[in-house]
């Protein structure tokens, strides 16, 4: 019976928009069950991408109300759905998408198992379901001349001006890599929450509340230790990774295709103008996608590897590197907000369409009515 519930949670888990998909070895099953107990995988089948409340979940689940919250809780507390507040103060709960998601929430019990059978599992998770972008990769502030027309939500400096709380929490790619001994030793503690993702991770443990000169310090540290800036991808940010292409579960799979500027979402290239570079080799050692390389004793930029972030920019000591803005046709859509880019992913997958999304906001207003009664 625990092993037909652990299938179940998989492709429960399989059908929202971020994937699980199932492997030959069952990788994907050991994951579960290093994170869930029998009862807590049932019970998590219950979950929808609306946030109830208990009473609406004990309902569905028919066990009293009590005993939902008293469940609901501890598993948010795990990491293993998601809990935000409503409007009157209440907490509702969610089903979570396993990556960018549980997986993440696991930065502080992660140890050398956990770590192995992620690393197993994420370049096929990667492949299965990576559809459309859940995060978009911004230049580092240096890098942006005033000749550069850029958007608010294309500057991280700016973005982070219009955020209500802000949370600093380790990186779990970085950790996950230091665990088996291939870690990169940058700094860890650089993954930047924002409002209720914010809140969130205050509640369960898993960061520290830091002010926004804390934040745009932090933003100043990752361009020093040349690392790529991906927020969430929509206009409204949830999070900002500040990530490597040694460790960041994201940049090491996009790394391994041959044209990692058609998997990354951003806006701008690299361009190097020959006539001043000096072909320091700087931009070389910079360059996470390996877009960079010296031909003739000049730099030069491989526009199918380069996903625009610019560390390259930034260091280049002779201003040779330059940001430019990619074509209209080529500009990447960027949601409103998260709900947008997780209902896109969903529909690149087939797994969320509208009628669907309409059908379970209906499943939910009549649970609710009932839960009521």
């Amino acid at each position: 019976m625990p092993e037909e519930i652990y299938q179940k949670l998989a492709k429960h888990l399989d059908n929202l928009p971020g994937g699980f998909p199932p492997t030959d070895t069952g990788v994907e099953i050991r994951i579960l069950k290093r994170l869930f107990t029998p009862e807590e995988a049932e019970f998590a089948l219950y979950l929808t991408l609306i946030p109830e409340e208990s009473r609406v979940v004990a309902r569905r689940a028919n066990i009293s109300v009590q005993e939902a919250s008293r469940r609901l809780e501890t598993m948010a507390q795990k990491g293993l759905i998601y809990r935000i507040d409503n409007r009157t103060g209440q907490p509702t709960y969610m089903a979570c998408q396993y990556a960018i998601g549980i997986w993440e929430f696991h930065v502080n019990d992660l140890d050398q198992g956990f770590a192995q059978d992620m690393g197993e599992y994420m370049p096929f998770l990667f492949d299965q379901a990576w559809k459309k972008p859940q995060l978009r990769t911004i230049p580092v502030n240096k890098s942006l001349s005033g000749q550069l027309k850029v958007m608010t939500y294309e500057n991280a400096e700016q973005m982070v001006q219009h955020v209500r709380k802000s949370v600093v929490a380790p990186c779990i790619c970085r950790r996950e890599l230091g665990l088996i001994g291939k870690g990169c030793g940058k700094p860890e503690e650089v993954c930047l929450l924002f409002d209720g993702a914010a809140e969130f991770y205050l509640k369960n443990g898993l960061g520290r509340e830091i002010s926004q000169q804390d934040v745009l310090d932090i933003l100043k540290l990752a361009d020093e230790a040349g690392l790529v800036l991906q927020p969430s991808n929509s206009k409204k940010i949830v999070n900002i990774c500040c990530c490597c292409g040694d460790c960041c579960g994201v940049l090491r799979n996009i790394k391994r295709y041959p044209k990692p500027a058609s998997l990354a979402a951003t806006p701008f290239f690299a361009k190097v103008d020959i006539e001043t570079c000096e072909g320091c080799g700087v931009c070389l050692d910079r360059c996470q996608m390996e877009a960079v390389q010296l031909m003739d004793e000049k730099a030069s930029v491989d526009m199918d590897r380069c996903i625009g972030c610019g560390l390259c920019v930034s260091t280049c000591p002779t201003d040779a590197m330059t940001l430019v803005r990619k074509p209209a046709y080529d500009q990447p859509e960027v949601p409103r907000d998260f709900t947008g880019a997780i209902f896109r992913l969903g529909r690149a997958r087939g797994k969320l369409n509208f009628g669907e999304l309409l059908m379970m906001q209906l499943k939910s207003k009549f649970d609710r009515l009932l839960a009521s009664n």
